[in-house]
Order: C-alpha cells, then sequence, then structure tokens
C-alpha cells in the first residue's frame, strides 16, 4: 500500500529548492511508492467531470493524482470537489490563486470550517524526482529561491506585453526540472521539453485534463457544459497562431 499524503521531507540537493517562505509550504514526495502518478489540471469546481476523469484513469490507492490548483470556483461544486480531494489520501494539490482568494476572503463562498482549513494547509508546490507541479509556472530569468508565493500562484507570462500573447513563461524554461502548471487556459494541453500546461477550461466548456507521468501522455475528459462564459483572448493556443481549439 502506498504512503498516505505526501509527506514534507529533508531538503534533496537533486529536487527543486526555494526560499525559505516557499520552502516551508513545499511537498516532496517519493515518487516510488506509488504505482503511477497523475497530475491534473484546474478543476474550478466542476466534479462530476473530475469523477470521469478519475474513473477514466483507473486510479487506484496506489496511485498518486496531484492537482495543479484552483480546485475552487466558478464551476458548480466547489464544496464536492474539496470534499472528494480531502477524503482521499493519494489526491493532493497545491493551492491556486483562487484558493489565495478564499483566504483572503474575497470569494464570498462559504465553506464549512474543516474545507476551509484543508484548503488553508495546501503546499503551494509538490515535487519528486524530476517534477514539480506549481499553480501558475515560475521566471525562467530567476532563481527558484528568488521567487515567492504570490510568484508561483500566479506566473503567466513574467515579460510579455500581453500576457496570453506571450512569450509564456515556458518558452524561455529550458530545465531541468518538468515543471507543471495550470493557471493558464489553453485550447489543448501544451508540452514542451520541460514543462506540461494543463488548464484547458474545463469550467469554460473544455475539458479536465490529465498528464501521465509514466506513460508521458495526456488523457482528457470533455466539459459536460459551458459554466462560465470566457473570450477567445483568454485562451492560448499551443499554435503558433494562437488559434483557439477549445471543444
Amino acid at each position: 500500500m502506498a504512503v498516505a499524503h505526501a509527506e514534507r521531507r529533508d531538503r534533496d540537493e537533486t529536487r527543486p529548492t526555494f526560499g525559505e517562505a516557499v520552502e516551508a509550504r513545499h511537498d516532496r514526495i517519493d515518487a516510488d511508492a506509488w504505482d503511477d502518478i497523475y497530475v491534473v489540471g484546474d478543476v474550478h469546481g466542476c466534479r462530476v467531470e473530475l469523477e470521469a476523469l478519475l474513473d477514466r484513469l483507473d486510479v487506484t490507492d496506489d496511485d498518486l493524482v496531484v492537482f495543479v490548483g484552483d480546485l475552487i470556483r466558478k464551476g458548480p461544486d466547489t464544496e464536492g470537489v474539496l470534499e472528494l480531494v480531502r477524503a482521499n489520501s493519494n489526491l493532493v494539490s497545491v493551492r491556486g490563486n483562487n484558493e489565495a482568494k478564499l483566504l483572503r476572503g474575497e470569494t464570498g463562498l462559504d465553506l464549512s470550517a474543516d474545507l476551509e482549513a484543508f484548503v488553508a494547509d495546501l503546499p503551494v508546490a509538490i515535487s519528486w524526482d524530476g517534477g514539480l507541479v506549481v499553480h501558475g509556472g515560475i521566471d525562467p530569468r530567476r532563481e527558484l529561491a528568488d521567487h515567492d508565493v504570490t510568484d508561483l500562484l500566479n506566473m503567466r507570462a513574467p515579460h510579455a506585453d500581453d500576457e496570453y500573447e506571450g512569450p509564456l513563461w515556458y518558452d524561455e524554461y529550458d530545465g531541468p526540472t518538468t515543471v507543471f502548471c495550470g493557471h493558464t487556459v489553453h485550447g489543448r494541453p501544451t508540452e514542451r521539453d520541460h514543462a506540461v500546461a494543463l488548464d484547458t477550461g474545463c469550467v469554460h466548456g473544455g475539458a479536465l485534463t490529465a498528464y501521465d507521468w509514466h506513460a508521458e501522455e495526456f488523457v482528457t475528459v470533455p466539459a459536460r457544459e459551458q459554466y462560465l462564459d470566457r473570450s477567445d483572448d483568454k485562451i492560448v493556443s499551443p499554435d503558433d497562431d494562437r488559434e483557439t481549439v477549445l471543444p
């Protein structure tokens, strides 16, 4: 049987290391303790689609599912998503910018004390040998030690005139660790040599996407409906022409 929730471990120089404030919220996991690892994009309260994705992945207690944050808001069932993740020790998540808004009292959500405490305890980074999960991304021009929590939750295009036109952070990132992110809605899942973008706009009528770490492939399920509109100029395409390809 795999270990329970991802444990905060001693620093390992082969793993990403942040400054003190972020490192205190950085969970390190042992990838060898799990049969498989799946990283899942922004759920945004879409519990039906999340359950369909977990079924399609055929997740067992010996598999680890890591979410890129933004479990909450915008979709129909924030509480249901949080309850599902909290109830299963092999489902873990980093904090997204929407969880940060909740903790600042900016969302209007009325969650139970238990669920709010669960959100407050989410790390801002989860890593294993070769992989790092954060919500927004990283700035490739700076050392990880120079990033703060706000950077990791909100990173998109650190020096672009138009943050949706880019260059996005991953366009200039050259590793060595593979960084998984959400936050920025993409028309389709996007993979670079050392980066994977997984927010494919489920809440906007797109799809909920997972990345299978061992098989190195994407698995998606379509949204049941469009819960919230989003303009095309705020959806990134991996193609050079930035054409929107949401279903």
